[in-house]
């Protein structure tokens, strides 16, 4: 296997820890493994990079402070999370106090990625952070977000965040050493895929579900590491319970887990929260030369180029774009709603009436996807 190369000195680290890496079996916070883990964030912010943690956790330490099993519905969960966000920053405050580090709590909403204004607001915040020596611990803002999983058991969160603080190494740290060839809890012989240079639907298909302490899996990692390899990260997909495993991660230690290699193709931040971290609503079929419109002229789509669409969606909603053959190509945020596309489609612009968007997705809100 080629070795990874190691993160660079001063570039910041971004290190994701999963629900099911900070809680025992019984579902409660393990605070013998958050410590552990914090020893080993403080030891590589010691080594000159500064450290971002993007901590899931908040829901199960809510459970365990209300006495509750996981509920389903939405409003309990995000009560929960406001709940157990304060015990789970709390013990984190206090595992890195310990070495004397201070901790920021940071809240985090899709908005800080679509909007420009927000998106500079947070780099900022996060480079003050940084700056004065802070461990951040970011987490989605579950109570007050409008979708229950809208970044993946914060696998996708920590991949924008990665570009938001200009990070070149992503740890993704979870309870199996890494992808492999077959779930290992099914498959004896499934064994460890310690390079990826692409994913591909391949890797995709073998990729396992979560435990069932852990609402995200390996295909949102894969996902992850897909938003971070289009913005020239490196991402490490590793076992939390391994001794020293940051540290190992951030220098690129051979076999220490699965190594997803970055692009030299970057995509910027709006862009990949249209593609890769903000669901579909539904889907438009255009024509070949609408197609070629999109992928080689880099133009907007007009409804002319519109064969029909499925699904209910309102103007501003992300949809997939999809040529005849049903292979999707691109993703954008319409500007017209299904209903006006049903009789806008396939019209010319000059057909159309007053108050009628000219365009079904404009350039700037359309993303072709990496083939």
């Amino acid at each position: 296997m080629t070795e990874a190369p190691p993160g660079r000195p001063g570039r910041p680290v971004v290190v994701k820890i999963g629900t099911s890496s900070l809680t025992s079996a019984d579902g409660r916070l393990d605070g013998s493994a958050l410590e552990r883990l914090a020893a080993e964030v403080v030891a590589v912010r010691a080594g000159g990079r500064p450290t971002v943690v993007v901590s899931s956790g908040a829901v199960m330490a809510g459970m365990t402070v209300v006495g509750v099993e996981r509920p389903s519905s939405v409003p309990e969960l995000q009560a929960l999370s406001a709940i157990g966000q304060i015990e789970l920053v709390h013990r984190w405050r206090v595992a890195l106090a310990a070495h004397n580090v201070v901790t920021a709590q940071v809240l985090l909403t899709q908005h800080a990625f679509r909007e420009r204004y927000q998106y500079l607001q947070a780099r900022g915040t996060f480079a003050r952070l940084l700056a004065m020596g802070a461990v951040p611990v970011v987490n989605e803002n579950d109570a007050v977000t409008a979708d229950e999983l809208p970044f993946g058991d914060n696998d996708r969160l920590a991949a924008l965040v990665a570009h938001l603080v200009g990070a070149d190494t992503l740890v993704l740290l979870t309870d199996t050493p890494g992808l492999f060839t077959a779930d290992p809890r099914r498959d004896q012989s499934a064994s460890l895929i310690e390079e990826i240079i692409e994913v591909d639907h391949e890797l995709e298909r073998v990729a396992g579900k979560g435990t069932d302490r852990g609402r995200g899996g390996m295909a949102s990692k894969l996902a992850a590491a897909k938003i971070a390899a289009w913005t020239g990260v490196r991402t490490v997909i590793a076992d939390a319970a391994r001794a020293g495993v940051v540290a190992a991660a951030v220098d690129g230690v051979d076999g220490v887990g699965t190594v997803l290699h970055p692009h030299d193709r970057r995509l910027p931040a709006r862009k990949l929260w249209i593609a890769f971290a903000t669901g579909s609503a539904g889907t438009i079929t255009v024509d070949g030369g609408a197609r070629r419109a999109l992928t080689e002229g880099n133009r907007s789509l007009l409804p002319a180029g519109v064969r029909h669409h499925e699904g209910t969606f309102e103007a501003g909603e992300a949809v997939e774009v999809v040529d005849e053959d049903g292979a999707v190509f691109a993703k954008g945020l319409v500007q017209m709603s299904s209903a006006e596309l049903a009789v806008a489609a396939g019209r010319q612009t000059s057909e159309l009436g007053d108050g009628v968007p000219h365009e079904t997705i404009h350039r700037d809100d359309l993303v072709v996807l990496p083939q």
